[in-house]
């Protein structure tokens, strides 16, 4: 546990390696005892340059651990119904014990179709309505893997919940709601009071600087500031953002929604960005890939 200036620097990247090496060893017993390796399928749509670059480096991370990967690519200009049996297709092939589409699709394409279409036990981000409603039930399920890495990385660094005042700040379905029903059910991590504050919430500033863990996913650069964090709380933030800046060889520099030099300051722990939570979203990709080619959720 890193302590740094008075507050633990919560560390994504040291914790996801260790993960990923945890992964690596279960693997190699698997396949020594001649079980087939874990196996992801991702589809890509269309040339967007984020997305070509998450989808690199989760086909990297599976080299890293011993899986197998399956990249299907497709033009910007597919259809939805050739889209669907490309899933229709993985849904069907045994080998594969996950599959992911990469987000965002063309506009033309329902997401919700598209997700619906995938089948539960292979559905590795946990966007389902079968595994959101089996994750809300308290059921076993694929937990997204954002909300997963960062339960992961709280349990990890030993960072009590329980009795706790926890506010998210935002109510996506691929973070803020699922992290407030996580930090909400009967186990640890989790046993907090749990607020969910978005857009549209009044008083957000005071509702903020009263959490004990605050988790900030708005998608705002730099939205939480030191005078919205209570003293000693745990600050975890979600967002990853570029902004211009000359002095970087890359011309710009990530930063989060939270302006962290300001709020490290009050926190007793904080992730930083980069290196905090973003890493942990690969880590539990893979593990739960793990989970789908033990077959433990769905036997």
């Amino acid at each position: 546990m890193e302590q740094k200036n008075g507050f633990v620097k919560i560390d994504g990247k040291k914790i996801s390696a260790t993960i990923k090496e945890e992964i690596a060893a279960e693997v190699a017993q698997m396949t020594g005892e001649g079980k087939k390796p874990p196996h992801l399928a991702a589809i890509l749509v269309g040339e967007d340059g984020a997305s070509q670059t998450y989808v690199a480096a989760k086909v990297k991370a599976c080299e890293q651990v011993g899986f197998k990967s399956t990249l299907v690519r497709l033009g910007a200009e597919v259809s939805e119904e050739a889209l669907l049996r490309e899933i229709r297709k993985i849904n069907d092939n045994p080998g594969i014990h996950g599959l992911i589409v990469q987000l965002p699709l063309p506009k033309h394409i329902a997401v919700d179709k598209v997700t619906a279409e995938i089948k539960p036990k292979k559905d590795v981000d946990g966007f389902t309505p079968a595994n959101v409603g089996r994750m809300t039930l308290g059921w076993p399920a694929y937990i997204s893997a954002t909300p997963n890495g960062i339960v992961e990385l709280l349990k990890r660094y030993e960072l009590e919940t329980s009795g706790k005042h926890c506010v998210v700040i935002g109510r996506s379905h691929i973070v803020g709601s699922p992290m407030s029903i996580l930090m909400g059910r009967n186990d640890y991590p989790g046993n907090c009071t749990v607020t969910l504050t978005h857009s549209r919430t009044q008083n957000l500033k005071e509702i903020a600087a009263s959490a004990d863990i605050l988790i900030v996913a708005i998608g705002k650069a730099g939205f939480v500031t030191g005078d919205m964090v209570k003293p000693g709380a745990v600050v975890i933030d979600v967002g990853i953002h570029r902004i211009a800046d000359d002095s970087k060889k890359s011309g710009y520099r990530l930063v989060g929604d939270v302006v962290f030099d300001e709020v490290a300051e009050k926190a007793s722990a904080i992730t930083p960005v980069p290196g905090g939570v973003g890493p942990m979203t690969i880590a539990s990709l893979l593990y739960n890939t793990l989970l789908a080619a033990k077959g433990e959720i769905y036997p």
